[in-house]
């Protein structure tokens, strides 16, 4: 009977993972770039950059309107002459109605139109760039939480695995303690080893459980409780990352540099915009249209007129009690844009500096704690074997067994933070959209 329940209860994990969807680093970025709410935002904001980045928004087309209108007035009239008596006169009822098109357009004022029209196309590479920005960050956090959890399932391994050796060590302690080898202090710590290994264990299925639903909730899934597993069982370090070739591509591709170089262009054209006050507008104006008035006194009854307009202002501001002042400022934020631009480089190259040198040290980690590795498999089975002996006591045997696992954990921690280091290695040379491919 309990070797058929052993059996259906093999039979119901089987079916419950291959009822859970299996997902790799692709497919969920894939997903997650789809759907992410963040990431459809900046989309939006993008869409709204590329519609203002037109010439009807920069002024550069003309404007074109249609009015028509009516009015009436009733007045009488009292007149009290120099000379002679007052006199009034009845009530007229005047009537002006008027109907027509008119056409305004500023043909130059300063080179200050084509200078907006520059900066709404600058506005809108900015977007693209903007976008680019978030996409970056979202591939770098979701990448960070697979591996994350590739991490932390790998650890659950591990303590599984510890909770299954502390259950082999009771058995063993236990049937020897019945035969009066051991003594129950034997048996004691025993199963203290094993009920802790057995709640570190439950705790570790908490952060399993976390790390799941962060990725689910990265990619925008209704539910974000789904299981689900990811395809890889182990955590890929690319170890072939070379410092001239990160250093280039930052300078390079960058995404945070690039929107610097955008806004010193755009504080660029803001100063070209205001020196365009200095140059003389020319407006012209031109239009069609009727206009028909209806006299109720007078010798004239009706009076109409209908044809076209046309018409030239030319301008120039002389003084306004602002302009060098706002000169003065946008030179200055000119300036201001450079200074952030190259302290934004600066620190970059400092974050990439403290990355590469964390990410070859935990390369030359990763080396020593696979050798550490080895040695405590082969301590813990020598260990094993003089413990079903008799030869060794328990509290040593607990050593041997933690010792492998200690070598287990730092190996996995390890591998985790160089991954870590790779990732924003990668993020801030600008090729963090790889992990894509």
């Amino acid at each position: 009977m309990r070797y058929i329940i052993s059996f259906i209860l093999i039979i119901a994990c089987v079916g419950n993972i291959s009822a859970q969807k299996i997902v790799s680093l692709k497919e969920c970025l894939e997903i997650g770039l789809q759907n992410n709410y963040d990431l459809q935002i900046v989309r939006n904001k993008q869409q709204i950059a590329d519609n203002n980045a037109s010439r009807a928004n920069a002024g550069m087309l003309p404007t074109l309107d249609i009015s028509a209108g009516y009015s009436g007035t009733a007045d009488q009239t009292h007149i009290t002459p120099r000379q002679g008596d007052s006199y009034s006169t009845n009530a007229s009822f005047n009537q002006s109605m008027d109907v027509g098109v008119s056409l305004g357009w500023t043909i130059f004022n300063g080179m200050k139109l084509q200078t907006n029209y520059k900066k709404l196309q600058e506005m809108k590479t900015l977007g693209l760039l903007q976008t680019r920005l978030e996409v970056e960050d979202f591939v770098a956090n979701l990448t960070a939480e697979y591996y994350n959890l590739v991490q932390q399932t790998l650890r659950l391994k591990n303590y599984r695995y510890a909770v299954a050796l502390s259950r082999e060590r009771l058995r063993i302690t236990e049937a020897r303690y019945r035969i009066g080898d051991f003594s129950r202090l034997d048996w004691l710590q025993a199963r203290v080893d094993f009920n802790a290994d057995s709640s570190q264990y439950m705790t570790q299925q908490e952060l399993v459980t976390a790390s799941r639903i962060r990725i689910n909730e990265l990619m925008a899934n209704p539910n974000v409780t789904e299981r689900c597993i990811v395809r890889d069982s182990m955590i890929d370090v690319n170890s072939q990352l070379e410092w001239e070739s990160l250093k280039q591509n930052m300078n390079e591709a960058n995404s945070e540099l690039l929107i610097a170089n955008r806004n010193t262009a755009i504080s660029e054209l803001d100063l070209k915009a205001v020196k365009s006050r200095n140059f003389p507008y020319l407006n012209l104006s031109a239009g069609y249209g009727y206009n028909r008035n209806i006299y109720g006194t007078g010798d004239t009854k009706v009076r109409g007129a209908m044809g076209p307009n046309v018409g030239l202002r030319m301008g120039f501001t002389i003084f306004d009690g602002n302009r060098r002042r706002e000169q003065h400022n946008a030179r200055i934020e000119v300036e201001n844009a450079q200074l952030s631009r190259e302290q934004l480089e600066q620190s970059l190259m400092a974050d990439l500096a403290n990355f590469w040198q964390a990410y070859t040290n935990n390369l030359e980690v990763i080396k020593l704690e696979q050798q550490n590795l080895i040695a405590a498999k082969e301590n813990y089975e020598i260990a094993m074997e003089r413990y079903l002996l008799g030869d060794l006591p328990g509290i040593e045997m607990r050593e041997a067994q933690k010792s492998l696992l200690d070598a287990e954990e730092r190996i996995l921690t390890a591998e985790y933070n160089t991954k870590l280091c790779e990732i924003s290695l990668m993020q801030i040379s600008g090729n963090i959209l790889e992990y894509l491919k």
